[in-house]
């Protein structure tokens, strides 16, 4: 009778909104006190059977992650354990449960921390590592995210911006860490990004006969490409040609998530409160690396600042595509010619032609990349705009939605404006597309 009177009046259960517990920054960068008050999900479960010594005891200060409350029924502390940390999986280890300390705050996939033994276990047991599906699945998105690695390492700022460094364990020697983010070496690792077989010959052969190609010719590329992928913290899907925004004038087109529930949860109570918008946000190819695994970050004033901060400091953002192109590095006096369209919009007399374009168009050609993102930001008061340069200093009030790239000096329309009635309505016709379908 508790169980089903606890039930009856559950929050989640009777349908009102219900939240996740917020937690400080502070808090929850702690590390475990001597009580063991912080528990995984699945030791946290059994602690639910566990008879309390006190049932008047407190949930611990971290409301992510405490002993459930044994006033209630076990049905009913089952289903606030989950609504506590589901939305705050992701802050924490996939392994050892223990919190991430990223830039930005946690990310949207989960991933695995340094420590080595959690490395250890993530690559030798095969912990959500697995390249083969990935490639199998979403090869364009591998390409994308080799060629952003290799663009950070071939960047002079990469000590800067080459973050995370890789944690790659050492096929001959599984005690040790051959890539250590502790004993950095930038050439050993273009070494073995270098031996990485090409993804568009990966798609064309047996998985298994690329990786013993790789394997021979340097046993750390195809752990290296694992790494690559497996710390992607960002939900990156190739668009298809009828769900992508025409006026970008590029095939690579993606759609691009990187906030977790708890953030995506803020942004859209502060949407109902203010509104929101769309504006372009551009960067060298080279940041992205990072940006994808720690998230957009105000780099005003810190060592990843690039360009200046004439408007103070937050993150930049310009409704006008000119502007986001020029931060990106483009050359924005390119004009877009007709063989740049989507090969939808093209047409051709030979068939066969066409389709080999269409292979092609679906991997990155060149290593000459640039690219800009399409964000929806918050139109509050802390949104700044001077002009068609806007700062937004809160990082929860913008959240990526869209990612663009160009090939050997590709540039889109240098005029485009989201602030344009058509093109904010094609914008909002393409992300209705995306939510419909998952």
């Amino acid at each position: 009778m508790e169980e089903l009177y606890g039930l009856k009046n559950h929050k989640l259960l009777s349908k009102a909104y219900s939240s996740a517990p917020k937690s400080s920054k502070t808090e929850l960068f702690k590390e475990p006190n001597s009580e063991g008050r912080r528990l995984s999900l699945t030791s946290g479960l059994i602690g639910i059977l566990t008879p309390s010594s006190s049932s008047s005891s407190q949930p611990a200060p971290n409301g992510a992650k405490c002993i459930p409350i044994r006033d209630r029924g076990f049905l009913v502390q089952t289903i606030e354990f989950a609504e506590q940390r589901i939305p705050v999986l992701n802050e924490y280890c996939v392994v050892c449960d223990e919190p991430h300390v990223f830039q930005n705050g946690p990310m949207l996939r989960p991933t695995v921390c340094e420590r080595e033994l959690c490395v250890f276990a993530f690559q030798t047991l095969g912990v959500m590592n697995e390249a083969a599906d990935e490639i199998a699945t979403g090869a364009q998105v591998v390409d994308l995210l080799v060629s952003m690695c290799r663009s950070a390492l071939e960047s002079p700022r990469k000590v800067v911006i080459f973050e995370p460094y890789p944690s790659v364990v050492d096929p001959n020697d599984p005690q040790m860490l051959a890539f250590n983010p502790r004993k950095k070496n930038y050439d050993r690792v273009m070494k073995a990004l270098d031996s990485i077989t090409s993804i568009r010959e990966m798609t064309q052969a047996p998985y298994l006969e690329i990786k013993k190609q790789m394997d021979k010719q340097d046993p750390l590329a195809h752990p290296l490409l694992q790494w690559v992928i497996s710390s992607n913290r960002s939900h990156i899907v190739k668009l298809p040609v009828n769900r992508q925004l025409k006026f970008m004038h590029t095939p690579h087109q993606f759609l691009l998530l990187s906030s977790p529930p708890a953030k995506e949860s803020n942004f859209r109570a502060a949407k109902k409160l203010f509104g929101s918008t769309f504006a372009f946000h551009g960067s060298h190819i080279e940041n992205w690396h990072s940006i994808l695994r720690n998230g957009l970050v105000v780099a005003s004033n810190t060592r990843l600042q690039l360009h200046g901060a004439m408007y103070g400091s937050g993150i930049y953002l310009s409704p006008m595509s000119s502007i986001s192109f020029g931060y990106s590095g483009m050359n924005k006096k390119q004009k877009v010619s007709a063989k740049d369209e989507p090969a939808s919009s093209s047409k051709s007399s030979n068939a066969s032609q066409s389709q080999k374009k269409g292979q092609q168009s679906q991997f990155l050609q060149s290593r000459n990349l640039k690219c800009i993102a399409l964000c929806e930001v918050i139109t509050s008061p802390d949104l700044h705009k001077h002009g068609e340069i806007w700062v937004v200093p809160n990082t929860d009030h913008v959240c990526t939605r869209f990612f663009f790239v160009y090939e050997d000096g590709q540039v889109g329309d240098a005029n485009i404006n989201t602030q344009e009635g058509g093109i904010h309505k094609e914008i909002l016709r393409v992300i209705g597309n995306q939510t419909a379908t998952g």
